[in-house]
């Protein structure tokens, strides 16, 4: 179906995007890990969770009704917005075309409720118990009714959180009926994620697609090529370390990485 077949009323299709965003690093102390903790868990408060969610609405094309927001003891937040459609005057004037959507000037996040949708996020500190590694994990929907898309917020939302590993989860459900009567289970051309991510961010990461196409379904997982072991420290630099230190942290770092892209425990 295309954007110019008459509906029947309103556009019944719920599109669904949602995406795991995973940072990952390295803390030598325990001072250090609590401080990453506490680091961390203000840098993706829900003041500033709702800032970036307030943006992906105005991205997709969104109306805010209302904004829940929590920051959790000892960490964590959720942010839920409601909003609405916006006003339409013709589902030609909106781009549902293959093409990755803005990006930020400045990093943000939020969390949304949408008339008949939502879009919500969820945060999750947390570190290893003897390792030094630490992990930060950000769990995002974005899910719309009518011919506004939720992909139109994949590149912004992903500079804005800055993820070592994403895993990505789009899907169209339900249907729509044209004037004739006859039903169209996706409105727009799509065989895979990445074609809505951007050249600049594409070249940064690993990718791997598993598709189910017959079902409007379509799953994207990224794993960054970064090795500098500098972005990944947390209080300390590699002029710290010893070079057999040095080593065995780039193997706890890639190994936890590993089992968080491949989604299993790998042996020691």
């Amino acid at each position: 179906m295309n954007s110019k077949i008459k509906l029947h009323g309103f556009n019944n299709l719920t599109k669904s995007l949602g995406f795991c965003i995973y940072d990952v690093c390295y803390a030598k102390t325990e001072l250090q890990r609590k401080e990453y903790i506490e680091y961390i868990d203000e840098q993706y408060n829900a003041d500033r969770l709702t800032d970036i969610l307030t943006e992906v609405c105005d991205i997709i094309g969104a109306n805010i009704l209302n904004i829940a927001r929590q920051d959790y003891e000892p960490q964590g937040a959720s942010v839920t917005i409601l909003v609405s459609e916006e006003e339409i005057k013709s589902p030609d004037e909106v781009d549902q075309t293959e093409t990755p959507g803005p990006v930020p000037d400045v990093p943000e996040v939020i969390a949304a409720h949408l008339d008949k949708s939502h879009i919500c996020v969820h945060t999750y500190p947390e570190i290893h118990p003897h390792d030094g590694i630490c992990t930060f994990r950000a769990d995002i929907e974005v899910s719309t009714c009518g011919v506004i898309s939720p992909l139109k917020a994949l590149n912004y939302l992903i500079h804005a959180l800055e993820s070592d590993i994403v895993t990505l989860d789009y899907r169209v459900r339900g249907f729509t009926r044209d004037t004739d009567g006859r039903k169209h289970y996706i409105d727009h051309n799509i065989n895979s994620i990445q074609n809505f991510i951007g050249d600049d961010i594409l070249e940064l990461y690993e990718m791997i697609d598993v598709n189910v196409y017959q079902e409007n379904m379509f799953h994207t997982k990224m794993m960054i090529k970064d090795n500098d072991l500098n972005n990944y420290l947390f209080g300390i630099t590699k002029a710290d370390l010893e070079k057999d230190e040095e080593d065995e942290i780039r193997l706890k770092l890639r190994k936890e990485m590993q089992e968080i892209f491949y989604g299993r425990n790998m042996p020691d």
